[in-house]
């Protein structure tokens, strides 16, 4: 069993050395392809909110509370808010909702 382990972990290593290097060896000219360019330039930002979201949701003692602070968020920055204030407007507002609903 503990053998097992090894082995799961030295083919974690080559899975993941090979996703990382393959690119960088095998691409040597600039990526003119638009779509795939585009494509791209999303992921870092598609990345980081599929790891935010869940934890909007978990982080309250309510996922109602944090759904509606992940809501007016958006409201807010699609409005012009900076970050500092978005993140101020959702927390004031989940205090809010948690300390009126949540017994």
């Amino acid at each position: 069993m503990n053998h097992n382990i090894y082995i799961y972990i030295l083919i974690m290593i080559g899975v993941t050395y090979l996703i990382r290097m393959l690119p960088l060896t095998l691409m040597r000219r600039p990526i003119r392809n638009v779509f795939l360019t585009s494509f791209l330039y999303y992921v870092p930002y598609v990345t980081l909110s599929v790891m935010t979201f869940p934890a909007i949701l978990q982080a309250t003692a309510s996922p109602w509370a944090g759904a509606v602070a992940f809501v007016i968020g958006i409201f807010a920055a699609w409005r012009g808010a900076n970050l500092f204030k978005v993140a101020i407007i959702c927390c004031v507002i989940v205090f809010a909702l948690e300390y009126l609903f949540v017994p």
